[in-house]
């Protein structure tokens, strides 16, 4: 009993620390990272003490960080990763090896380090936490940015590299664990047999047990079998020797194509961000203040040194060899620059083969924690570094001011396409809101007769609660940037899930974006170039009814295709195949149409 009144005790302890910390440092605009991280350092045995055993928390925390790899497993995909090579496996590797090698130099020339020790340092330092980069980018909606993109390429390779990394820290250390070629070449027989049993699993066991599970209709049991899956790839890679957050990453890449990679994802969230926030806690649990007391200048100067150093490095590969510029470079190197979870994991196999002595140990995960402190710090001044010196716009209070009754039609974006929309609904009496962040806009469509238009960012969720959104029929969207027209469209697709939405469309990638969201797509040129077409051919000699004849044929075609290719759109080989296959097909139906109008004339 007593041991359960100690658990009970630990998790109000944890819960209690969570709820108190993480909301203030998201109030302070530090993100939910650093509340996490503040929580573990104030429970920790450095401070109040509650928790007694560090480590054993820890343990059980690292499933957060499995958790997290299966999930970005689901959201790629064997093809997806095919097409990230150049920057997983070109940029990542340069990084590492760069930063590895300056890392090791130091570590070899300045603290006198043994070069075993230094390669052990260098490479162990130059890993950056996935768990805490990813987080971060989250937070800040920058994982679709470029340098978003390039980190979590980066992480995905130094979640690989660490594999390796952490079997050679026993040969470096020249430990006295047999290692005869026998027993080398059977552990080796042993990785591939258990990588090749989740692929396998994976292809041909897993789907038909999902299958089973969701015929139950019984919730509890997905979320089990879910679970199932992912902490069991993980022990199973973790008894031969492998990370196992990377077996979980290979489980969610297998599953990525699975029709049940979305109930898979829903099931694994909830505990993801929990124990996510647990690995946090531990880490800030972890580490050991009284040194940053006694050795403040030394764990300070480590913890600068470390960004110091890593920061220039990531901005310099990601300028060189990444392709970004320079403000998404800096983004990069910041959010890289700290230390990774995966270094505490090689650290502690170096003092336990006698590479470093304790002493070191505790200087080299307070600085990796420290420098994970600071990152969210750095992330809030990165930004003012270079925000445009821009005036704002002086918006009058009349076009802030929503005033209305319950419209039947929402309109966001009053250009080119809005505005003839907004005439039409005019013209027929119907009530409709216009939206838009443009005050000439504004000015020049209210002069024309005083149109309702308001500014407002329609990804503002109290914008489309002022526009009474909720009690309108229709909502259009017809701003100029695609990619903002298929966000407005989630948000309102999520606040308001019976909304009927019109959305325009540049391409036919958005048109697959848009549809996924329920939306209706309209495509910004796909008409009048009907209508362009319809009068070249009418030019050319065909009749009337002809040319109208064609381009009713050729529309219906398109969106058949449209559709047939929405299931494939992200395989870009298979979009490609259905796209010929409809020329062939379309060719054939204008032959046919051909031969039919000669033989009705005979």
């Amino acid at each position: 009993m007593p041991h359960e009144g100690n658990l009970l005790q630990a998790a109000v302890v944890f819960l209690l620390a969570a709820v108190l910390t993480v909301p203030l440092a998201k109030r302070l605009q530090l993100g939910a990272v650093l509340g996490y991280l503040f929580a573990g350092v104030i429970i920790g045995p450095s401070v109040l003490g509650l928790i007694g055993n560090p480590q054993s928390v820890a343990q059980f925390s690292e499933l957060g960080v499995v958790l997290l790899l299966f999930i970005i497993g689901l959201e790629l995909s064997p093809k997806r990763l095919w097409v990230m090579r150049k920057a997983v496996f070109g940029v990542g590797l340069a990084q590492v090896l760069l930063t590895g090698v300056v890392m090791g130099a130091v570590a070899l020339w300045l603290f006198g380090q043994a070069w075993n020790s230094a390669i052990v340092l260098g490479l162990g330092l130059a890993l950056s936490s996935t768990a805490f980069g990813l987080q971060s980018l989250a937070e800040r909606k920058e994982l679709n940015q470029p340098h978003g993109r390039l980190a979590f390429a980066i992480l995905l390779f130094q979640d690989i590299a660490a594999i390796p990394l952490i079997a050679l820290v026993p040969l470096l250390a020249g430990s006295n664990h047999p290692t005869t070629e026998a027993e080398g070449l059977r552990h080796v027989l042993q990785v591939l047999g258990s990588i090749a049993v989740v692929i396998i699993g994976g292809r041909y066991l897993l789907r038909p047990v999902f299958r089973i599970v969701a015929k139950t209709g019984l919730r509890e049991v997905s979320t089990a079998t879910a679970l199932l899956v992912v902490i069991g790839t993980a022990w199973l890679m973790e008894l031969v020797g492998v990370s196992m957050a990377l077996g979980a990453f290979l489980a969610g890449l297998l599953l990525a194509d699975s029709e049940y990679r979305h109930e898979l994802e829903s099931q694994i969230e909830p505990f993801k961000g929990l124990l996510l926030g647990l690995f946090f806690i531990s880490v800030g649990m972890g580490a050991n203040l009284g040194l940053l007391l006694s050795s403040p200048l030394v764990v300070i100067g480590l913890t600068l040194l470390l960004i110091g150093l890593k920061l220039p490095l990531l901005y310099a590969v990601g300028r060189l060899v990444g392709d970004l510029n320079r403000e998404s470079a800096l983004r990069l190197g910041v959010v890289l620059a700290a230390g990774g979870e995966f270094a505490f994991v090689v650290f502690k196999i170096g003092r336990d083969q006698g590479l470093f002595e304790p002493h070191l140990y505790d200087i080299l995960v307070l600085t990796i924690t420290l420098s994970m402190a600071v990152t969210p710090l750095l992330l809030l001044v990165c930004p003012k570094l270079f925000k445009p010196k821009v005036k704002p716009v002086e918006v009058p209070e009349e076009y802030r001011t929503i005033e209305s009754d319950a419209p039947r039609v929402v309109i966001a974006g009053m250009g080119r396409m809005g505005q003839i929309v907004a005439r039409i609904l005019r013209a027929q009496n119907i009530s409709f809101i216009a939206l838009d962040t443009s005050v000439e806009t504004i000015e020049l469509t209210r002069s024309f007769g005083g149109m309702p238009v308001f500014y407002g960012d329609p990804q503002r969720p109290e914008i489309l609660h002022a526009a009474k959104v909720d009690q309108a029929e229709f909502f259009v969207i017809a701003m100029d940037d695609p990619e903002i027209n298929i966000k407005t469209a989630e948000l309102v697709r999520n606040l308001y899930p019976h909304m009927k939405i019109i959305a325009r469309a540049r391409n036919r990638q958005h048109v697959h974006r848009l549809v996924d969201l329920d939306a209706s797509p309209i495509r910004e040129t796909f008409y009048s170039s009907l209508e362009m077409s319809r009068r070249t051919l009418v030019g050319l000699g065909l009749s009337q009814a002809q040319a109208d004849a064609r381009i009713t044929r050729f529309k219906n075609h398109d969106l058949q295709v449209l559709a047939a290719q929405h299931a494939v759109y992200d395989d870009a080989a298979k979009v490609m195949q259905t796209a010929q296959e409809a020329r062939t097909e379309l060719a054939r139906l204008f032959e046919m149409d051909r031969l039919e109008e000669e033989s009705d004339k005979v």
